[in-house]
């Protein structure tokens, strides 16, 4: 029986590593999860080329302290209490706010200039 031979076009010559990565991952796995990583690989592509991938608990944190100036991260530790029940209710873990809290904490330690 003869293995049947894909042909592909990429948008950029591959290394041998890469082909033989590429040869391995081919041969071991089935086509129905190849495809379905390929789909994700291009959907997160897109995001990215776009500029429109934010995922993870980091983007989340930077999205929280991003612009936060010395005062309001003093306000907010003030009123930590408040500020953990908001951030529940967005569904926040408890890891994700307590890396918050560190950074708000090193944020209201900061003089203004």
């Amino acid at each position: 029986m003869q293995k049947p031979v894909i042909e592909l076009q990429t948008s950029e010559e591959p290394t041998e590593v890469e082909l033989k990565k590429i040869r391995e991952y081919f041969k071991e796995m089935p086509i129905n999860d190849i495809l379905s990583g390929l789909k994700f690989a291009k959907n997160r592509w897109s995001a990215k080329d776009s500029g429109t991938l934010k995922v993870g608990r980091k983007s989340i944190i930077q999205k929280e302290v991003h612009s936060v100036t010395s005062e309001q991260a003093q306000w907010r530790l003030k009123n930590w209490k408040m500020m953990i029940a908001n951030y529940r209710r967005r569904g926040y873990s408890y890891p994700t706010i307590s890396r918050i809290k560190k950074i708000l904490i090193q944020k209201s330690k900061k003089k203004i200039k």
